[in-house]
C-alpha cells in the first residue's frame, strides 16, 4: 500500500516537523488542521489545510474541523469493493492511507489541582477519537499513528517499502488505536461519573474503567499448572514496583513480583535505613538501623529459615559490604533505589539473583483493589504513617520512649500484612 495522502493532525506535537519532512521525501502530500499546519507551514513544509481541501472552514471554535465527509470517506472506503473507490471517484475524493493523529490532553487537563468542569469538558476530543478509530477500521488500507514514539518505525517502515506500510505493521498499529481511544474514553468516563448532581467530586466513580497493558508473560501463575502475565497501568504510579529496572537475574516470577511488591510497599514506609524480607507475601525480617548492612543483619536474624530464598528489599543504596553478607544465603530478588558499582561487580558470582533498582519517590495508586468473584473491592490506598502525636495512652501504666518506638515500627511492618 503506497502512501499519496497522509492527515497530521496533533496536540503533542514533539517529533512531528521531523517526520513531516520525512513524509515529504516519499512525495506524500500532507493534509494538516489549524495548529499544526500552521507549525508545518512555518517550518516550510508544504501542507494543505484541512478547511482549505474541505472547502468548509472550521467553525464552533474549533469544535468542528475534520468531521466531514472528504476526510472520512477518504479514510473509511474499502479497497476491495469497487462500488466504494467509485463513489470516491465520483466525488472527487482521494484515498487517505495515513493518518496520525493524537488527541486532545484530557487526562494531563483533570489532573491539574483547579481545573473546572468546563474545562475539561473542552478537552474532550471528538474529531481526533473518530478519525483515528475511522483509519484503525480500516486497517487494511490505512495506516494510524497515535505515538510520537511510533514515528520511527513508520520511517523504518517507508524506508524498506519504498513509501509503503507493511499489513502487519498496520494491523499492530490498529490495535494501538483502538487501545489508545478505549483508555481516552474510560479516563472521560471515570472523570465524569465521580462528580454528582452538584458536579461535585465523589470518592469513587459510578463505573470505574481500569487499562492495563501487558509487559511480560510469566511462565507460570501462582501454581505451575496456573499461566499468568504482568499488566502495567497505563499511567504508573511514581515510585511504584512497575517502574522497576532490572540489573541481573532471571526474569521475574508472578510469585517473585508479588513478593517483590509487598517488601517494596512495605520498606518504602520507614524513613531511617531499613531493610525487609518477604516469603510468601509476608515479612519474615523488618528492620531498621544505622546502615542497611546492619538493618540486613537484624533483619535476617529475626527468622533465617524464611529467609531462605525470599525477597529482600532496601530503602537506601546498598555497598558492597552488604552484599556480600547477603551472598551467603539463597536469596531470589534483591531490590534497592540505588547499588554501588562495587557491589554489582559482587553479584554477579551469582547471575541469577534477580537484581533490581527503582528510586524510591513517593508516590501512590489512586485506588487499591482487590479482586473477588463477579468484582473487585476499591479503597483508598493506606497512606496513613502513625506518629506518637496521634497516640492516646489510656493505661495507668505509660509506655517508655522505647517502647514507643517499637509500637510504631510494628505498626508501620504490619500494614502490608
Amino acid at each position: 500500500m503506497t502512501i499519496k495522502h497522509a492527515l497530521i493532525s496533533v496536540s503533542d506535537k514533539t517529533g512531528i516537523i521531523d517526520l513531516a519532512k520525512k513524509l515529504i521525501q516519499y512525495d506524500i502530500t500532507i493534509l494538516s488542521t489549524g495548529g499544526t499546519a500552521k507549525l508545518l507551514s512555518e517550518a516550510e513544509i508544504s501542507v494543505t489545510e484541512v478547511s482549505d481541501y474541505t472547502g468548509f472552514p472550521e467553525m464552533l471554535d474549533g469544535r468542528v474541523k475534520t468531521l466531514h465527509p472528504k476526510i472520512h470517506a477518504g479514510i473509511l472506503a474499502r479497497d476491495d469493493l469497487s462500488a466504494h473507490q467509485e463513489a470516491l471517484d465520483k466525488a472527487s475524493i482521494p484515498n487517505i492511507e495515513l493518518v496520525i493523529v493524537n488527541l486532545y490532553p484530557f487526562r494531563q487537563t483533570i489532573a491539574k489541582q483547579n481545573c473546572s468542569l468546563n474545562d475539561a469538558i473542552e478537552n474532550i476530543d471528538i474529531g481526533g477519537p473518530t478519525m483515528v478509530r475511522a483509519a484503525a477500521k480500516n486497517y487494511t488500507k490505512v495506516a494510524v499513528v497515535t505515538d510520537p514514539q511510533d514515528y520511527s518505525l513508520l520511517c523504518e517502515e517507508l524506508a524498506a517499502n519504498q513509501g509503503s506500510i507493511s499489513l502487519a505493521t498496520r494491523f499492530e498499529l490498529a490495535k494501538k488505536a483502538f487501545t489508545h481511544t478505549a483508555a481516552y474514553d474510560s479516563a472521560i468516563s471515570n472523570y465524569l461519573t465521580a462528580l454528582d448532581t452538584d458536579y461535585r467530586h465523589k470518592d469513587f466513580p459510578d463505573s470505574l474503567n481500569l487499562n492495563f497493558n501487558i509487559a511480560q508473560h510469566l511462565r507460570y501463575g501462582e501454581n505451575p499448572h496456573q499461566k499468568a502475565a504482568f499488566y502495567r497501568d497505563e499511567t504508573i504510579t511514581p515510585g511504584s514496583l512497575a517502574n522497576y529496572q532490572q540489573l541481573q537475574g532471571k526474569e521475574l516470577s508472578y510469585n517473585n513480583i508479588a513478593d517483590t511488591d509487598a517488601a517494596w510497599e512495605c520498606v518504602k514506609t520507614f524513613d531511617s535505613p531499613a531493610c525487609v524480607i518477604v516469603k510468601h507475601a509476608n515479612p519474615c525480617g523488618v528492620a531498621i538501623a544505622e546502615t542497611t548492612l546492619r538493618a540486613y543483619q537484624l533483619a535476617f536474624a529475626t527468622d533465617p529459615t524464611s529467609a531462605f530464598g525470599g525477597i529482600i528489599a532496601f530503602n537506601r543504596i546498598i555497598n558492597a559490604d552488604t552484599v556480600e553478607a547477603i551472598l551467603k544465603q539463597f536469596v531470589e530478588v534483591i531490590i534497592a533505589p540505588e547499588i554501588t558499582q562495587e557491589a554489582q561487580q559482587l553479584l554477579l558470582q551469582k547471575n541469577n539473583i534477580r537484581v533490581l533498582i527503582l528510586p524510591l519517590q513517593n508516590g501512590h495508586h489512586h485506588y487499591d483493589l482487590k479482586r473477588i468473584g463477579g468484582g473487585i473491592l476499591v479503597q483508598t490506598p493506606d497512606i496513613l504513617n502513625i506518629t506518637v502525636a496521634d497516640l492516646k495512652i489510656v493505661t495507668k501504666i505509660k509506655p517508655t520512649a522505647q517502647q514507643l518506638e517499637d509500637l510504631l515500627f510494628c505498626m508501620a511492618s504490619c500494614k502490608i500484612c
